[in-house]
């Protein structure tokens, strides 16, 4: 519990790192909301400043983000320009949908490259090994962007899956478990997208710490005793890779949560990445914080998960944080 109540602490002080940088690089940008105001001839100074003056625009830098910091601690997290509305309301929306998405395509990942992966694994010569080893280097090298226009493409071409959003036309009046399909079905893609970019990379830590499991004295010995290779890879194997495995559940999470931002633009998916990248375009500052923060914020917490199932995993990192 030391070990854990210690990285939540590391997290909080990132978050509150990450939070002054990125509130200090918005601001110190060139322009603002109202810049582009300035090209109307309808539109005088005296008007530019008395809009600066009621946002806050024309206080000093700390005076704006110790405002900002208040405005976080009561759920607003600013004032978009663009909506004309606190940012808080706008994005815990997005942040659902966000978490939908990531946490389906984490969980997908993960239950097909540990299996995968041990097999992989027991196979390290021959076709098996050639074929698996070529096509996760071809998926590595595919671009993430590529991969996603790729699927849309193909979603276009055959009418086999819904190509974007999140739901379907008319979806508030379906029965409610029409609206759970509905909304499944939209997943396929994006989750598609991002399962396939993750994928080659998990199968290959799997398949290199089982590899390793598989060669560690221990497991010799139980394979000489007559132990069944089931019984083999399933009590001594994979227990004995899981650890790092479960610290790369975090990395993990990480890069999908990056990717994800890009698939959600190409895929029209509701989360916050069409929000952070309308919010860049509009230059609404306060808005382009919010899905920034909320980035930082589900990183740190897919840490957290990580570092308390090692604990749950390893009596011996139990023992060692007492």
């Amino acid at each position: 519990m030391v070990r854990l109540a210690r990285r939540a602490l590391h997290g909080l002080l990132l978050l509150i790192g990450v939070s002054a940088l990125s509130f200090l690089l918005v601001e110190l940008a060139p322009g603002d909301y109202f810049a582009e105001m300035r090209l109307d001839p309808r539109v005088s100074e005296a008007t530019l400043r008395t809009l600066r003056s009621r946002y806050g625009l024309d206080r000093p830098l700390p005076e704006r983000y110790l405002r900002w910091v208040a405005s976080l601690a009561r759920g607003e997290l600013g004032y978009s320009f663009a909506y004309g509305q606190p940012v808080g309301p706008l994005l815990w929306p997005r942040v659902r949908n966000t978490l939908l998405l990531t946490v389906t395509a984490t969980a997908l990942a993960w239950m097909l490259a540990v299996p995968l992966g041990a097999w992989w694994a027991t196979r390290r010569r021959g076709p098996v090994n050639a074929g698996l080893a070529g096509v996760t280097a071809a998926l590595l090298a595919l671009p993430d962007l590529v991969l996603a226009l790729g699927l849309l493409l193909l979603a276009l071409r055959t009418g086999w899956f819904p190509a974007g959003g999140m739901v379907s036309l008319g979806h508030e009046q379906m029965a409610w478990s029409e609206r759970v399909g509905d909304v499944a079905a939209h997943l396929v893609l994006p989750v598609t997208a991002l399962v396939l970019g993750i994928l080659p990379v998990l199968v290959r830590y799997v398949r290199a710490g089982v590899a390793d499991a598989l060669d560690a004295p221990f497991v010799r010995a139980a394979r000489a005793h007559g132990i069944p290779p089931r019984h083999v890879m399933f009590r001594h194997a994979l227990p004995a890779a899981a650890n790092p495995l479960i610290s790369l559940f975090g990395l993990s999470l990480a890069g999908l949560l990056s990717t994800s931002l890009l698939v959600e633009v190409v895929m029209s998916w509701p989360g916050l990445g069409p929000l952070l990248l309308e919010a860049i375009l509009a230059r609404d500052f306060y808005l382009v914080l919010g899905p920034v923060l909320a980035s930082t914020l589900l990183l740190v917490s897919g840490n957290l998960v990580a570092d308390a199932l090692l604990l749950a995993a390893d009596p011996r990192i139990r023992a060692a944080g007492r």
